[in-house]
């Protein structure tokens, strides 16, 4: 526990404790816990929207399908013209095997996988940068200012 007498031990300041401190810590905490629980009810919002806007259900829902092209990201005039590319960006064929219908079906490629990992890892790798930097920059202000304290008690002696 930290005391006063030992203040310079204390890793986690006393003013990091006050209200203004711990709400601004909820705050930001609540906005990215809104920002996750609220991509994720877009998200099935979008895909129940989806399902009842449709007149009628694709094939590949309804029954049996077979891969005739592997997931490929979409072209110029795909992008465009196939509704399933606007979701993802990547789209592969479907064969229906009892309606024998050729449909597209939206995909997510290894390529973006890798791409959105390698984009998150960088991301979080800067945050590490950054507040391991913030925390040596605070810690060595509050030994300074520990430092300033004795040696203003040593010098009233």
């Amino acid at each position: 526990m930290c005391t006063r007498a030992m203040e310079s031990d204390c890793r986690i300041p006393m003013s990091c404790l006050r209200p203004r401190i711990l709400a601004l810590h909820a705050l930001f905490w609540g906005l990215v816990s809104l920002r996750v629980f609220g991509a994720a009810l877009l998200s099935d919002e979008k895909a129940t929207v989806s399902v009842t806007k449709a007149v009628s259900a694709p094939c590949w829902q309804l029954e049996e399908f077979v891969v005739a092209k592997e997931c490929s990201a979409c072209e110029g005039f795909h992008s465009k013209s196939v509704p399933a590319c606007s979701q993802t960006g990547f789209v592969e064929t479907i064969n229906c095997t009892k309606s024998n219908r050729e449909e597209f079906k939206s995909c997510r490629s290894t390529k973006m996988e890798d791409r959105l990992f390698w984009k998150f890892e960088g991301t979080m790798l800067a945050l590490t940068v950054v507040f391991a930097i913030v925390v040596v920059a605070r810690q060595r202000s509050l030994d300074r200012k520990a430092s300033d304290k004795v040696r203003r008690q040593i010098e009233s002696i």
